[in-house]
């Protein structure tokens, strides 16, 4: 079982939402007043669900700063955190979601904490795999890090060179480091990118977490058919319960594999 992190297991859009808030106010702020510019600043809610969602977190400075006008140099992962480059607001923002963490906390949604318990005492194995730079923290902070095998995130990502979401190569190192055949495995995502890359490994199940009424989205076929093999996996799309300790899963296809 190969889970995603934020918006599957824990509840990480406040945390990640306020920290890409502080960044983009401080770099416009000074970027206005350089320029004499009145920069539209970051919405939470509607920027964050265009530009930054599941995305590696330089992919995400790119994509905000260009729906400005605004074109920084790359920079470099070792960039100064605040330096003004994609990277050096990339770094700026990690930074800033662990001051979030220590702030405030995440929470992890009980019904999913309930499943993976439950899946693991069955005794499959499980993996989380995240775009976050800051993935061990917010596990730790959640309280969950022993609830799983094995985790792919956005350092391991970055060190081994993996590309993002929607192409399949971070689930399919979880699944190398499981010792599973992709095809013996499911890919849990709650992202349109997500499904799409779960279609992308050939495994054998997707299950879309609706949390936002988007079933449409995460059902919808991709066009990926090039890194797919035969007809490609079911996708499965599951509405939650987000009451405190609901949400138990019990798909039969699910529990089969």
């Amino acid at each position: 079982m190969l889970f995603d992190l934020g918006g599957v297991l824990a509840a990480t859009r406040p945390v990640q939402a306020a920290a890409w808030k502080r960044t983009f106010e401080e770099f416009l702020g000074a970027w206005d007043s350089e320029h004499g510019t009145r920069t539209t600043r970051f919405d939470e809610r509607t920027d964050y669900a265009t530009y930054v969602d599941s995305k590696p977190s330089q992919d995400g400075v790119r994509d905000f700063l260009a729906s400005r006008g605004i074109e920084l140099p790359e920079g470099s992962p070792d960039s100064r955190p605040g330096a003004e480059s994609v990277w050096g607001l990339g770094n700026r923002q990690q930074l800033l979601v662990e001051d979030e963490l220590e702030r405030t906390g995440v929470e992890a949604f009980p019904g999913s904490v309930a499943w993976v318990r439950e899946l693991r005492e069955a005794g499959l194995r499980t993996a989380v795999v995240s775009t976050s730079r800051n993935c061990a923290s917010i596990l730790q902070y959640a309280g969950i890090t022993n609830l799983f095998d094995t985790r792919v995130g956005g350092v391991t990502a970055q060190n081994l060179r993996l590309p993002a979401k929607p192409l399949p190569d971070a689930y399919l190192e979880a699944a190398r480091r499981l010792s599973v055949p992709p095809d013996r495995e499911v890919v849990v995502e709650d992202t349109g990118t997500g499904v799409q890359a779960g279609r992308a490994g050939a495994f054998g199940l997707v299950v879309g977490v609706d949390r936002d009424g988007h079933a449409e989205e995460l059902a919808a076929p991709r066009d990926l058919a090039h890194r797919v093999s035969g007809t490609g996996p079911r996708v499965r799309h599951h509405r939650p319960d987000h009451r405190a300790g609901a949400g138990r899963h019990h798909d039969p296809a699910v529990r089969r594999r």
